[in-house]
């Protein structure tokens, strides 16, 4: 690519974004962050897709084909070599499946 300004500009603010989140704080609360949205996820797809009761099939295959690929691209590489956004998403659908879980054991009782 050619050396513009706009290519200087988004190379700065991604080593910038890459540095701030470099703080194993900042990380972790990330990483916390998404696996509650993976909470809330999980919660919104089981209530959305149990109100109608026409997409429930079609909704837990999308979700297991989605977790199965999160699983693929995730344990495909070593613990080094892995990135943040990786590691968000892992646990993005770590919290979809407590939450799937929960929600099961909600209408079971």
């Amino acid at each position: 690519m050619q050396n513009t300004r706009l290519n200087n500009l988004v190379t700065a603010l991604g080593g910038q974004v890459g540095s701030w989140i470099f703080n194993p704080w900042r990380r972790l609360s990330i990483l916390t962050i998404s696996l509650l949205f993976g909470f809330f996820l999980g919660t919104a797809v089981a209530t959305t897709a149990g109100q109608s009761a026409n997409l429930d099939i079609v909704a837990a295959g999308i979700l297991v084909a989605l977790c199965e690929i999160v699983d693929r691209i995730y344990y495909r590489r070593r613990r080094e070599g892995r990135s943040f956004w990786v590691e968000s998403l892992n646990a993005l659908k770590i919290g979809l499946t407590y939450s799937l879980f929960i929600e099961a054991f909600k209408l079971g009782s």
